[in-house]
């Protein structure tokens, strides 16, 4: 089965306090995006395309993989419409990872086993989710009693009890294309941001009757995205710390 990626690459990162677009910071002299791109690679992955924005040409000047499709995202209306921006790569057939360029500490193994969840269960689309201590802020997985995944909610769109689920929403998926496709023409940025928000796919998804998981990591560490250079000295202690792993 063909399995491209799509990775969100057009933020600028304020926070990192820098006028460079963020993932284009490095650890151990690699972009923080090339990382994702390896993980890509290593699951299987045949074709890549980064949605780029902000000093967009920085960004394709600086990765180290330039065998990779390019998408422009002239404003940034949110994950929904930066997946819209390349829509012409998606076409619709097999299947399509939506990841973040700032996580470089997802794993080549993480996503071949969230894949390999996808295709077992026959699932429309499947989250990459995980259990946290402290999931304030982020979106949540919401699940029925029998452990059934139900929807993702906002942080700020939960209830009460929402809000008690431990377990949050990477913002990273995999899709089969051919529905992804379908659902991005039907997204409407009701919210009060105007986006277009792109788990709002999910219950597009679910409400055809195709089947809607989430596959939970017990260690979140593969899902850590950096936000600012606190986090992008944590990532790469992390990245340090897995090579001497390896070596040994």
């Amino acid at each position: 089965m063909q399995t491209k990626a799509v990775i969100l690459a057009a933020g600028k990162g304020t926070r990192m306090k820098s006028d460079l677009p963020k993932v284009v910071h490095t650890i151990e002299g690699k972009c923080l995006v090339d990382y994702v791109i390896e993980a890509a690679k290593g699951a299987g992955v045949q074709e890549v395309c980064l949605v780029v924005g902000y000093q967009h040409e920085v960004v394709e000047e600086s990765i180290l993989h330039k065998d990779v499709a390019f998408a422009l995202q002239p404003e940034q209306l949110g994950t929904g419409h930066a997946v819209m921006c390349a829509r012409e790569f998606l076409g619709t057939q097999g299947s399509t990872m939506i990841l973040f360029g700032d996580t470089p500490l997802i794993t080549a193994d993480t996503l071949r086993r969230l894949q390999a969840y996808h295709v077992e269960h026959g699932n429309a689309v499947t989250v990459l989710s995980a259990y946290i201590d402290n999931p304030t802020g982020y979106g949540r997985i919401i699940r029925d009693e029998q452990g059934a995944f139900v929807k993702s909610v906002e942080h700020k769109d939960a209830a009460p009890e929402e809000l008690a689920s431990h377990e949050i929403n990477s913002g990273m998926y995999i899709f089969d294309t051919a529905e992804l496709a379908s659902a991005l023409t039907k997204l409407q940025p009701d919210n009060a941001q105007g986006e277009y928000y792109l788990p709002d796919t999910l219950a597009i998804i679910r409400e055809k009757g195709l089947r809607v998981d989430a596959f939970a990591l017990e260690d979140a560490e593969d899902i850590t995205g950096v936000n600012d250079q606190e986090q992008l000295q944590a990532a790469a202690e992390i990245i340090r710390r897995r090579e001497t792993s390896c070596i040994s």
